[in-house]
């Protein structure tokens, strides 16, 4: 196996997007918060409150948003160091700010102008105090906060392994009764149609390939739905007329980026506790639309009774929920409840393509 070290370097750096107006609000907040504590802390000055606390925001306002910006600028390059590198160079950064500004103060106090208007009092006396003052308040704030940026990315961090750690256990887990089942069939029809059995061991071991796969993470919906298919002319062989699949997917966008193993769960419960336990069979209906950008997959079957909502559906139910969080965030839904006699999944994402041109 290849050592990527720049995998490694994307994983350290723990930095949200300075870029974004996100950040940048998150920036004034903390400045003003700050602001205020400082205020506070200074009630016996005898220029009051108020115009203490409009100094000292005007103050770290310029400092947090210059500091943002450098943030921002530096992003590219900080993102191939380690995560003790990026946390040295960060301060590195605002104390230089923090100086810089401190500087434009102090002399900006000392101009003509700031004289003449009889201000000069609102400005700082002893360059080396005041810049030693800024840099400790600096060096206090922005420790917490890059402790802060750190937990947080860790805590998604073991959010994402944890999904994909279930990922991979949804990939391992193939119910031994389909595995054997299918070999069943297979092993019945090399006797009576040896074409359909080649072709259905082919259907499996594609089935197998796809599920087992390291690159599925994120995949197309055709992709998906092939898969799916797969799936159900593998069951099909087995069930025979029993089982019925209708598809009426031509509204879905077939480019449109999901998470591996999406769709051939949801089918093989429908299946499983669906249409398996009745005598007569049943339909599974799979159907999609795209609607305001945002992506509509249902599906639906009939149950014959509250027994067949077993553990093993509430499983891939919450797996797919959070793998669809973890890629489209709180756009994502996930919905499944048994209406009268139907059981109904109803999934919902953020229409995302993929550029790439799809197999034809």
């Amino acid at each position: 196996m290849k050592y990527d070290a720049s995998s490694d370097a994307a994983r350290a750096y723990y930095l949200p997007d300075f870029c974004t107006s996100r950040a940048a609000l998150a920036i004034v907040l903390i400045v003003e918060l700050t602001a205020l504590v400082i205020a506070l802390a200074r009630q016996d000055n005898d220029i009051g409150f108020w115009l203490e606390l409009s100094r000292s925001s005007l103050l770290l306002m310029w400092i947090g948003l210059t500091g943002t910006a450098a943030l921002c600028w530096s992003g590219r390059f900080l993102r191939n160091m380690t995560a003790a590198q990026v946390s040295m160079t960060s301060l590195a950064l605002i104390f230089a700010v923090i100086t810089a500004i401190s500087a434009i103060v102090f002399w900006g106090g000392r101009s003509r102008a700031v004289e003449s208007a009889g201000v000069s009092s609102l400005f700082p006396d002893h360059f080396g105090e005041f810049t030693l003052r800024n840099l400790t308040i600096g060096l206090v704030v922005t420790t917490l906060a890059l402790r802060y940026f750190y937990v947080a990315h860790e805590w998604q961090r073991n959010i994402e392994m944890q999904a994909r750690a279930r990922v991979h256990a949804l990939q391992a887990r193939i119910r031994p009764h389909f595995l054997f089942n299918s070999m069943n069939t297979i092993a019945s029809l090399t006797r009576t149609d040896p074409a359909l059995a080649e072709s259905a061991v082919q259907d499996l071991a594609d089935l197998f390939r796809a599920n087992l796969s390291e690159k599925r993470n994120t995949i197309t919906l055709w992709e998906e739905l092939e898969v799916a298919r797969i799936y159900q002319r593998i069951e099909e062989l087995r069930l025979g007329e029993r089982l019925r699949v209708e598809w009426h997917i031509s509204q879905l966008p077939m480019k449109a980026l999901v998470p591996g193993l999406l769709l051939q769960p949801l089918l093989e419960n429908a299946i499983y506790h669906g249409v398996e336990p009745q005598p007569e069979g049943g339909v599974v209906t799979v159907s999609g639309e795209l609607s305001g950008g945002l992506v509509t997959v249902v599906v639906r079957n009939r149950v014959a009774d509250r027994q067949n909502d077993r553990e093993g559906n509430k499983l891939a139910l919450a797996n797919i929920r959070e793998r669809l969080t973890l890629m489209y965030g709180e756009r994502a839904l996930v919905k499944a409840g048994r209406f009268d006699d139907e059981y109904i999944v109803t999934l919902r994402f953020p229409h995302v393509e993929n550029r790439e041109r799809l197999p034809a």
